[in-house]
């Protein structure tokens, strides 16, 4: 890493946030962050989320912690039986263009999703010398398009110690 450099990150949360849950654990938002900052010196973290009205408080919580919050808004439907409402929040063209948005603004990001919807946007990153690192939140379930950056990986679930909540 470059002496001075602007590390800017962006988490996919519903992909993380699940991920994590599939592990058996609860991520602790407030030591992702700290951790972030003094593992990668990142100067803003981005965080794209579902909007829902009744997480006010959460997301003000997050917004008091110091991510930089980008909400989707939200749809509900039935699944196929009808018997659960699913909310859905889909923010992956939310990550890519905000990244897009902020690409003069940083020297390297750090992309946390194992979702393969990023490929296009970690092989840009990578080609312009701009791909710090790739946060898998569960080792044993990604997108095997992804393993292509797999010497920037860190996985998420590894940290379970010290992000847990």
């Amino acid at each position: 890493m470059r002496n001075r450099e602007k590390i800017y990150v962006f988490i996919d949360s519903q992909n993380l946030n699940l991920a994590i849950r599939d592990c058996g654990w609860k991520l602790d938002f407030q030591k992702l962050f700290i951790y972030l900052k003094h593992k990668y010196r990142v100067s803003k973290v981005y965080l794209f989320i579902g909007y829902l009205k009744k997480n006010k408080a959460l997301y003000d919580k997050l917004k008091e912690i110091g991510y930089t919050i980008i909400f989707k808004p939200t749809l509900e439907y039935n699944n196929c039986n009808k018997e659960k409402i699913k909310i859905k929040g889909n923010v992956d063209a939310e990550l890519v263009l905000h990244c897009m948005l902020e690409y003069q603004n940083f020297d390297r990001a750090i992309i946390i999703s194992g979702d393969g919807d990023f490929y296009c946007l970690i092989e840009q990153l990578q080609k312009d010398q701009k791909l710090l690192k790739v946060g898998i939140p569960n080792k044993f379930k990604y997108s095997a398009l992804l393993k292509r950056f797999s010497d920037y990986f860190f996985f998420v679930n590894r940290l379970r110690k010290i992000l847990k909540t």
